[in-house]
């Protein structure tokens, strides 16, 4: 298992980044995002993932930790591989992956290239509990973890900590709403009530 690689930045083309290690070009499948950030650099970190299948063995890459995680719950849904997650990562941040997932938001991954109506309620659909129970990194703080259960409400709190908000401002926001709403109606009525602040 290769956990990471660490060298000079030999070579990038659209989603791929080449990076040597000890006389060796290793090329990593990227997100767009992880070329925007190592773009520019000589000395690159990718923490990496491998992929071993019938037909070939890939290396992808990834420049934060986050971006690792949700790479690995997307390929954990059945009809998804690594192609297709590297496509929605280079379409959407992880904070945004999460929020989508969070909130059922299946359009939002229809308008990846090669993701169905059927895959992105899928996506949804099998990952809304795993994200519930994920730490996500947000605006560079430390990473804070998602509430689990708590229904609509407790999934409303969630979307708004990913969006920056801390879970005492997401509750208070939440606190003056009827728990019985759905939870796009929850976030919607909390963002008004954080905007008058």
């Amino acid at each position: 298992m290769i956990y990471s690689v660490t060298g000079k930045l030999i070579h990038t083309d659209a989603e791929l980044a080449v990076v040597e290690c000890g006389g060796v070009g290793y090329a990593c499948r990227t997100s767009l995002s992880t070329l925007q950030k190592i773009a520019g650099k000589e000395e690159v970190s990718l923490l990496t993932y491998l992929s071993v299948r019938e037909d070939g063995v890939e290396l992808f890459g990834f420049a934060d930790p986050e971006e690792l995680r949700s790479f690995k719950l997307l390929i954990s849904v059945s009809g998804v591989g690594p192609k297709a997650a590297i496509s929605i990562l280079s379409a959407m941040t992880p904070q945004q992956f999460a929020l989508s997932v969070a909130t059922g938001d299946a359009k939002s991954f229809t308008q990846v290239k090669g993701i169905g109506k059927k895959t992105a309620e899928r996506i949804c659909l099998e990952l809304k509990d795993k994200v519930a129970g994920e730490t996500i990194s947000v605006r560079g703080q430390k990473s804070i973890a998602a509430p689990v259960g708590g229904g609509s409400v407790g999934e409303a709190i969630t979307a708004l900590e990913v969006l920056g908000y801390s879970a005492a401002e997401a509750a208070g926001a939440i606190s003056g709403l009827d728990p019985s709403l759905s939870v796009e109606e929850l976030i919607k009525g909390a963002l008004k009530q954080l905007a008058r602040y």
